[in-house]
């Protein structure tokens, strides 16, 4: 197959990275995947890292340029499906599809929980699409409810996690050597977080929570870059806690950091999907703190494999962190039945076989 994913997200987290991962994997498989951009996005210079070609075009807004120039593209290079990812670029491709005489066929992937207002224009645009893929199963209801689109249409695909590069450390010693090859203390102990630093992601909590802990061996990492590191510093500041945490910025070694953490917590209060970062601290058998915010309880259950909280109160994020803190019979359990789960269910290998049969079909059903 030929498949061209559009994106007119300029910014970098999950939904850019799912896309660069799933589009490396289908050409591993023998496909073509291509990306189109506009040119300063970051995905634009990032995919060259990931072996993924792209494709540089004016469609981050709507805008009759951007419509111009993926219609262009369309009737110059034929694919066999586009796969849209955002708001402007799903426009753009709808009205440039009804345009082709001979149109390849839409998956719209939706990556988070956000609302989708219930009106004609987007049941148009989602009905043109031959298929819709959540990350969620939590949000494909919410958009069969919403928009009353057909079920057999929309597939819940959660993004799949490498459990090779994401695996636990055999003992404590590899925990000790872990936080040394990233000149942390060994020591200490250390909770953190592995997400964009946006206002959802609850990094403000996560600060409040920590500084209630009152725990002068803990350490905070913040592993992440974002448009909140201003708030966050000032937080930090405030709290007068900036010995204790780490910022370390957007790093290509996810892993590594989430392998040196003692406690992983994703304190997230809105627009989550399956989060990557989830899927892999539990790959990484790590003990979790976190919240019942969009598709997360679909990756982990209360009490199994992870500790949930209710979101915005960090008080009870303090308490759950604490508890896995002191016990550690209670943090090994969940941290080994997560890796089980994520193994099992939350694969990159079985995200693109999925991502496979649905693309195939696809292109079928357009035919």
């Amino acid at each position: 197959m030929n498949i061209l994913h559009t994106e007119a997200s300029c910014g970098w987290g999950g939904q850019e990275i799912r896309i660069l991962e799933e589009s490396r994997g289908l050409i591993g498989r023998g496909h073509q995947a291509t990306v189109a951009c506009p040119a300063h996005a970051r995905m634009a210079s990032e995919a060259a890292r990931f072996g993924v070609p792209v494709v540089t075009l004016p469609i981050e807004f709507k805008t009759v340029a951007g419509f111009l120039a993926l219609r262009s593209l369309l009737a110059s290079h034929p694919v066999d499906v586009v796969n849209t990812h955002s708001s402007a670029d799903s426009w753009l491709t709808g009205l440039a599809c009804a345009t082709l005489k001979n149109p390849p066929a839409i998956v719209r992937t939706r990556h988070i929980s956000a609302n989708v207002s219930a009106n004609a224009f987007n049941r148009w645009l989602y009905r043109r699409a031959t298929a819709v893929v959540t990350t969620g199963e939590s949000l494909r209801r919410q958009l069969l409810k919403a928009l009353e689109l057909d079920p057999a249409r929309v597939v819940s695909v959660p993004t799949g996690i490498d459990i090779e590069r994401f695996s636990p450390v055999k003992c404590a010693a590899d925990k000790a050597a872990a936080k040394l090859a990233l000149g942390l203390d060994p020591a200490k102990s250390y909770v953190g977080i592995v997400a964009t630093l946006r206002s959802w992601k609850g990094h403000l909590f996560l600060l409040d929570a920590f500084a209630q802990l009152n725990r002068p061996d803990l350490h905070l990492l913040i592993v992440g870059e974002g448009p909140m590191r201003g708030p966050i510093e000032e937080r930090i500041a405030a709290l007068g806690i900036s010995q204790r945490v780490t910022l370390a910025g957007l790093r290509s070694d996810p892993e590594h950091w989430l392998q040196a953490m003692d406690v992983f917590c994703l304190p997230s209060y809105a627009n989550e999907g399956v989060p990557q970062a989830i899927l892999q601290a539990m790959l990484c058998g790590l003990p979790i703190v976190t919240t019942p915010v969009g598709a997360i309880l679909e990756a982990v259950s209360d009490g199994e494999t992870a500790l949930v909280v209710a979101p915005r109160d960090a008080t009870a994020l303090a308490g759950a962190i604490g508890r896995l803190l002191d016990d550690s019979a209670l943090a090994a359990r969940l941290g080994d039945a997560a890796r089980r789960v994520a193994s099992a269910d939350f694969s990159r290998d079985a995200m693109l076989d999925k991502m496979e049969d649905l693309f195939t079909a696809a292109m079928r059903d357009a035919s």
